[in-house]
């Protein structure tokens, strides 16, 4: 049985890392065996930072280096992934999870369906309320929409409940979620996710 792959993207800054560090603990209560990829331009620095949270074996932690625009190994050509994803695949054959994050990107980034299962975007309230009006494609397509940073909003001059209603009308019903990685806030609704709609357990 091959282990799920599930897409992280969203632009620079919104908190990529800092969810699966979030996350990771959350995914392990449930006894999910969990591996993570990491993409950066030309630096492991996403890879180095979860490998220093010890949430996972360092060797559970891979890194792929775009060397271009990030959107590229995640969606045109996105053979560094996929080899990096077989080959945690082989060294730990009981994985039921590997987390693919993209590299800080725009809002038009998007996965391959050829390298995920399923894939999320993360937006943040510090980008400002009017990012889901945009309807870049990472706010249209992903399977889970991602509001992070609300715990902010108050202090940004942003309406969260207006924002969180204008990503799901544009959406037409596909889920978005509000969460706080400072306050762990929604991390457990997105393992609800994932398990009900990837992993089926």
């Amino acid at each position: 049985m091959t282990a799920a792959r599930v897409g992280i993207g969203g632009p620079v800054g919104c908190g990529k890392t800092a969810l699966i560090e979030k996350l990771l603990p959350e995914l392990a209560k449930h006894g999910i065996e969990t591996a993570v990829i990491t993409n950066d331009l030309v630096t492991d620095e996403d890879a180095e930072r979860l490998r220093r949270g010890g949430q996972l074996p360092a060797n559970r932690i891979l890194a792929v280096q775009a060397g271009a625009c990030p959107h590229t190994v995640i969606r045109e050509d996105p053979t560094l992934n996929m080899a990096a994803a077989d080959r945690l695949e082989e060294t730990f054959p009981g994985l039921d999870l590997i987390l693919i994050e993209s590299g800080g990107d725009n809002l038009a980034s998007t996965f391959s369906l050829d390298l995920v299962d399923w894939w999320m975007f993360v937006i943040d309230v510090g980008g400002g309320g009017d990012i889901p009006r945009e309807k870049g494609p990472g706010v249209l397509q992903s399977d889970l929409l991602v509001v992070n940073k609300s715990d902010i909003a108050p202090h940004v001059d942003v309406d969260l409940a207006l924002m969180l209603s204008e990503a799901q009308a544009v959406r037409a019903g596909r889920p978005v979620l509000a969460t706080s990685c400072r306050r762990e806030a929604g991390i457990a609704e997105i393992v609800a996710q994932l398990r009900r709609e990837v992993l089926f357990s």
